[in-house]
């Protein structure tokens, strides 16, 4: 099945909210506590509702499983709030009010299913709040197995494209992986480091130690033979820079502060299929793949391990021992 018409209009809806988040970032943006403490900025929603307007449009009969909704907006007391995100998703979308950015939002409220779409609008926001990495992360799911998945990453700067700041990475399965500037002006063909660069054979793991085991992860990373230390990045960018060349690993162990720890399935969709059609290979700590048929949690994964494939069973069996 081609995936051409669902490719261009994730492109597109995510360059649109890759503009509405920088335009937010520039304008100092402060972030609200979620109920599980996490942060949340008028950037989260305002690209939630951009690109669940668009996506509802072009595919109307599609769930989309977001991270965000929109119950705490309503509340009177963040009327101001709203009013901020209508007044960036109006740049985007003219005669916008906020029962329709709301309403947009909530269209992220759907249910993991056959076909849907899952999306983290700003994946790292304490990175996009610290002027450093962040990701706007889209993927489609077919039958548990992700079809297509975008990842931009507005603050993201790599040599292959020189003297672009703002990358977008195009996957869709069986036809590889490119990578292009957010402007969206001409497509490179990326695949995954050999064993043998010296130069890129080395790392990746989470800014927040608590997204994390990091010594367990070094002492991994040492035991394949990298000796560089890790090169630290907030959000799915970790996986842009596998898929591109740049790493040959990344790692994501359970911290042993929350050992029971699952992941979302919007903080790993739209960065695998990337990586896995870069020529790369993606699984949990275990050898497992990672399971998006099941509900919003990877309920039976535990970790994630992200490879240029080559040394994948050397880290597994690392891990193991």
């Amino acid at each position: 099945m081609s995936y051409e018409k669902e490719k261009e209009i994730a492109i597109e809806a995510v360059q649109r909210a890759a503009k509405l988040c920088q335009q937010v970032r520039q304008d100092i943006p402060q972030a609200m506590t979620k109920d599980d403490k996490s942060p949340v900025t008028v950037a989260d929603y305002g690209s939630q509702a951009v690109i669940c307007q668009a996506l509802g449009e072009a595919f109307p009969h599609d769930s989309i499983v977001g991270e965000e909704d929109a119950a705490q907006l309503r509340q009177p007391s963040l009327c101001d709030t709203l009013s901020k995100i209508t007044k960036y998703v109006s740049f985007v979308f003219t005669n916008t009010t906020p029962e329709k950015v709301t309403q947009w939002i909530d269209r992220g409220n759907g249910k993991v299913g056959p076909r849907y779409w899952t999306l983290d609008p700003i994946d790292g926001t304490k990175g996009f709040l610290r002027q450093d990495q962040y990701a706007i992360a889209l993927a489609l799911i077919e039958e548990g197995e992700v079809k297509v998945g975008i990842l931009g990453c507005p603050a993201l700067t790599l040599p292959i494209v020189a003297n672009e700041t703002g990358l977008i990475f195009v996957a869709v399965r069986g036809e590889g992986t490119t990578m292009m500037p957010l402007s969206g002006k001409g497509a490179y063909p990326i695949k995954v480091v050999s064993s043998n660069d010296g130069a890129n054979f080395c790392f990746v793991e989470s800014v927040e130690a608590s997204h994390g085991d990091q010594s367990r992860q070094k002492a991994v990373a040492e035991a394949i033979g990298i000796t560089a230390g890790s090169v630290r990045v907030d959000s799915q960018a970790k996986y842009g820079i596998v898929a591109a060349g740049q790493a040959a690993l990344y790692l994501r162990l359970p911290s042993p502060k929350a050992p029971n720890y699952r992941e979302n399935i919007w903080d790993h969709a739209a960065g695998s299929i990337v990586v896995e059609e870069a020529g790369g290979r993606v699984t949990d700590m275990h050898g497992k793949p990672l399971d998006f048929a099941t509900g919003t949690k990877m309920v039976d994964n535990r970790g994630i391990v992200v490879s240029n494939g080559l040394i994948h069973d050397t880290v597994l069996a690392a891990l193991q021992d």
